[in-house]
């Protein structure tokens, strides 16, 4: 969703023209929804757009053109790509309108009904946030999330909103831009993968790629793009002998290659530390069986048994979900073969129905609810959000991070002492298992067998384990169980019993204020009490209580409180108190630069903020960067590639700052380098003499390792900006026998 904006000089359509192409738009998407139009919805359909249109008629996207454009296409990804129908296209023709038009909530529900009404407020963004210290960001998620175990339809057509803004990212500003890529692919991918969509999980993965890792999308695309016929020809070779075999058993079937996407790839470089050219499985091949409901399975492993026969699959790589399907509702089966000219090749077994789930996710799902025995899948999991919702005191940027890692991780299978299978996210522990039993069963583990050895509660399950919960009624939560469990259940249940504990020793806390204040002849009001709080800088009364009880605060300064009648008046401040405060306040004045400048780093302009190069990527001059504002230590540097980039734009975009660097040749800044190669006499020597010797690049520390004919070197260097450290890598590279030259931040390769 976006704010109006004034048009951009590459707009050139006439008020003429414009009118055609909105008209355009939606007569496609009419011819989307027809199969799905019952008598009356036309006419409903019509009025949704008459209305939106009308409301945004002054109102423009930051590309130009007009804003009606949007929603129209948000409706039409829901028709086409996710097969939403008829009230759901309503509902995203409409989705903006509450938040940024004339129009009410109160409107749609007395034109629409109170169905419709529910989801456009489910899509309504919240405009203010009472907490200063909360994230907007996250507070909206967190009402998006509530609403799911509601409607998913919310939820659904909140990821066409989002794909759409990601495909006509490039009219928005660089630091909108990447608050956008960041919070998609921190919340939205692994939500649309949760909600089974892998083509649109796919491309918000690589647009938000596009923005974020700029370079390496740009490198990889055209890569791909020069290997493209190549790349073809090999597929048609793969295909032809599997094709005449399947035909010859009479069944109907697709079968294709299509290449991975560019974010899969660039994950494949970085995991394995290997190089484009050496990614072997740039495409997958697919089989698409048109196959009865009660013979998918059978049909399915027979094609698995021809392309095995004609090429030798590799055991370990054979992926089952038929007999056991992903639980989003993924099915098919998945097997790596080696092919023509020693290549390996990942070969996916679907049928049709299965392929439309693969794709179309939750919308495919209750279509086909019927009769497949999976029906419970989704509302399993949304029970399961149902459970944890339930304390609406939780803090929303908590609350996401514990939503992505309990709900859309990936997941493993673990079995009880009986043999009942239970599904946990990975990552998961004995003691999670022991929540998601029962709260009451948590409350008091204290140890478990898995697979009949005993071990302790933090112990990592991993899938196929069985496990057997130990516990004692003497057992009750303890702060660092915390830090053991990941689920949300688990947590939000060892925080209620934590609460609870702390509450009944803050009982204490609070009579002892209310004896102290007596005597002073002043009353334990609401009033008194907040005062006293914000007094001791802290966040609720409970707090206060329970600090007076565990005699953190023993009440000394309330004798300095002035007391009027009952009521409590902060102690007078002495006079030399007030200018130190003063002088303070000031010295963080300039802290954080004016909204929409662009703070020059290491520049004349710079010199007036404060700020700190981020520790955890190191950035260095030329590095894609971003400054970031943080509670305690002002103002930070981060790269737009830095493992913590995504987490700090998604919940907390109001912070960032548009940064850019300043020459200077005068500063060097540490950065390391990661060499892998053939250990050939002499290497080492040829490494430090193109570093010290032709570069005159300073080297901070070296330590290398030699292990069975191969050598890693770690060297951290002093570089002046990015254009120096990549000549550096690139010079490396050309030596004789040098495999890898890659980036590493020296904090973490200790």
């Amino acid at each position: 969703m976006e704010t109006p904006a004034v048009p951009t000089k590459t707009y050139t359509l006439n008020e003429e023209q414009e009118k055609n192409e909105i008209l355009r738009k939606y007569r496609a998407l009419l011819r989307v929804l027809k199969p799905k139009l019952k008598p009356g919805d036309r006419e409903l359909v019509r009025h949704s757009f008459e209305m939106a249109a009308d409301a945004h008629k002054t109102m423009r996207r930051k590309s130009g053109e007009p804003y009606i454009l949007h929603p129209i296409a948000v409706a039409m990804i829901c028709a086409e790509e996710i097969g939403l129908g008829v009230r759901s296209t309503i509902c995203a023709l409409l989705h903006d309108t509450v938040e940024d038009t004339e129009v009410t909530l109160e409107d749609v529900q007395r034109e629409f009904g109170n169905e419709i009404a529910r989801i456009v407020d489910g899509l309504t963004k919240i405009s203010n946030v009472i907490d200063a210290s909360s994230s907007q960001q996250a507070e909206n998620f967190k009402k998006i999330l509530l609403t799911l175990t509601d409607d998913p339809r919310v939820i659904l057509i909140k990821l066409a909103d989002r794909l759409h803004n990601m495909r006509t990212l490039d009219s928005m500003k660089r630091e909108k831009q990447l608050k956008i890529a960041s919070e998609t692919i921190w919340v939205y991918t692994p939500l649309a993968h949760r909600m089974g969509l892998y083509a649109i999980k796919t491309e918000l993965e690589d647009l938000s790629m596009k923005y974020m890792e700029p370079d390496a999308y740009r490198d990889i695309a055209q890569k791909l793009a020069e290997t493209k016929r190549e790349r073809s020809r090999y597929i048609n070779e793969f295909i032809r002998p599997l094709k005449e075999k399947i035909e010859q058993t009479g069944l109907k079937f697709d079968i294709y290659g299509r290449p991975k996407s560019i974010h899969s790839i660039w994950n494949k470089i970085k995991k394995k530390g290997v190089s484009f050219e050496e990614v072997y499985d740039l495409f997958a091949i697919r089989v698409i069986l048109d196959s009865e409901l009660q013979a998918e399975k059978a049909d399915c492993w027979k094609v698995y048994s021809i392309i095995t026969s004609e090429y030798q699959p590799q055991p370990e790589r054979l992926r089952d979900w038929l007999s056991r399907p992903k639980s989003n509702g993924y099915e098919a089966l998945h097997t790596t073969v080696m092919g023509p000219q020693g290549r390996w090749v990942e070969v996916q077994v679907r049928s049709r129905r299965m392929d439309e789930i693969a794709e179309r996710g939750l919308a495919a799902h209750f279509k086909y609810k019927e009769g497949t025995g999976h029906e419970d899948r989704f509302d399993k999991w949304f029970q399961q959000i149902r459970d944890v919702i339930g304390s609406p005191d939780a803090d929303s940027v908590d609350f996401l991070n514990d939503f992505k890692t309990s709900f859309l991780a990936e997941e493993i299978y673990v079995y009880t002492p009986r043999g009942d299978v239970k599904m946990l996210p990975a990552g998961s522990t004995a003691l999670d298992f022991a929540f998601y039993i029962h709260s009451a069963i948590g409350s008091k583990t204290i140890g478990a067998k898995v697979n009949h050895k005993l071990v302790p509660i933090g112990h990592k399950l991993r899938s196929g384990d069985q496990i057997e919960i130990i516990t004692s009624n003497k057992q009750k939560p303890h702060e660092d169980w915390l830090n053991l469990v990941i689920t949300a259940k688990a947590k939000s249940k060892i925080k209620d019993s934590l609460k609870e504990e702390k509450r009944k020793i803050a009982d204490d806390g609070k009579y002892i204020l209310q004896k102290k204040l007596e005597g002073m002849k002043a009353a334990v009001t609401p009033g008194n009490v907040e005062l006293i709080t914000q007094f001791y800088k802290l966040s609720s009364s409970l707090d206060l209580y329970y600090n007076i009880a565990i005699k953190n605060i023993d009440l000394k300064e309330l004798k300095e409180f002035q007391v009027f009648g009952d009521r409590l008046d902060l102690p007078r401040p002495k006079h030399q108190e007030h200018k130190p405060q003063e002088h303070h306040h000031d010295h963080h004045k300039p802290l954080v630069p004016p909204k929409d400048t662009e703070l020059i780093i290491f520049g004349e302009s710079g010199d007036q903020f404060k700020y700190t190069l981020a520790n955890c990527c190191k950035p260095i001059p030329g590095d894609d960067v971003f400054g970031f504002i943080t509670a305690t230590e002002g103002l930070k540097i981060h790269r737009t590639s830095c493992p913590n980039a995504a987490r700090l734009l998604a919940n907390y975009g109001h912070r960032v700052v548009k940064t850019k660097w300043a020459k200077n040749k005068d500063i060097a800044f540490l950065t390391g380098i990661k060499i892998i190669g053939l250990d050939d006499v002499g290497v080492i020597n040829k490494i430090t003499n193109i570093i010290s010797g032709d570069m005159r690049i300073n080297i901070n520390a070296l330590t290398i390792e030699s292990r069975d004919g191969l050598f890693e070197g770690n060297i951290k260097v002093y570089v002046h900006d990015k254009e120096e450290l990549n000549e550096l890598v690139s010079r490396l590279k050309s030596l004789r026998g040098i495999q890898t030259v890659d980036r590493f931040d020296p904090e973490e390769n200790k």
